[in-house]
């Protein structure tokens, strides 16, 4: 079988929130734009409990150094289930955005409002038994995901950046506790800390432990600013 491409998606409420809920995704539960991780006031604006985080971050050569150390010598994932995450390895072209809302939406809490007899239900129930290999195919062979994802990546309202140079990743709280980032390019769901029950993907711990440590990756190596774009899986408002 050829390996399949997809288009691109942009990270961005109006094209995310559509897919999850035609995937099977509660209207309960809802993303939400984040204008800044560092401002009280514009952080007040985005509901709690904050789930999860979808981000997308430029592959920037810091950043790749750090992710290559970080992974080498790694095998391949062998863990099944979802406990204490539930983690696909990317294997479409292009499918990083729709496997980051995946990640976003099938692990922690919002696993919980996923519809019954959704194609959500069905992505879960059949990954769940499998290792890395068969359970990135369940992806590969649904047709129901990628007629969604060709949809959502027809939206949107500004230039996508080509994929080489932006990589969607997921920060989510496993059933353990702790801060998982899940990216299905990398060598499997990699534990950052452990949370406390109140602690969010907003919290401090949170976002020091995740996103703001590739910020200072970043900044460490290049003296700059990394540029990423960030929505929230949050309470529907």
């Amino acid at each position: 079988m050829a390996k399949k491409i997809f288009g691109i998606l942009e990270n961005n409420p109006d094209v995310m929130n559509p897919l999850a809920a035609r995937l099977g995704l509660s209207p309960a539960l809802a993303f939400h734009d984040i204008y800044s991780l560092t401002e009280p006031d514009l952080l007040a604006l985005v509901p709690r409990p904050a789930h999860a985080l979808l981000v997308t971050i430029p592959m920037t050569p810091a950043w790749r150094r750090a992710r290559e150390e970080e992974d080498a010598g790694k095998g391949d994932y062998e863990d099944v289930g979802d406990d204490p995450v539930l983690w696909f390895q990317q294997t479409i072209e292009h499918a990083c955005g729709s496997i980051g809302l995946l990640h976003c939406v099938l692990n922690g809490t919002p696993a919980a409002h996923i519809l019954p007899d959704s194609e959500l239900a069905r992505i879960r129930k059949d990954a769940l038994p499998k290792t890395m290999v068969p359970r990135a195919r369940v992806l590969e062979e649904s047709e129901f995901y990628e007629a969604a994802h060709r949809d959502a990546a027809q939206q949107g309202q500004s230039d996508v950046p080509p994929v080489e140079h932006n990589h969607f990743v997921a920060f989510v709280k496993g059933t353990d506790g702790h801060l998982w980032e899940l990216e299905g390019s990398r060598k499997g769901p990699l534990d950052r800390c452990i949370l406390a029950e109140n602690e969010d993907m907003l919290s401090e711990k949170a976002l020091n432990a995740g996103l703001r440590r590739v910020m200072e990756i970043e900044k460490n190596d290049e003296g700059g600013d990394l540029l990423f774009s960030c929505i929230v899986l949050a309470p529907a408002t």
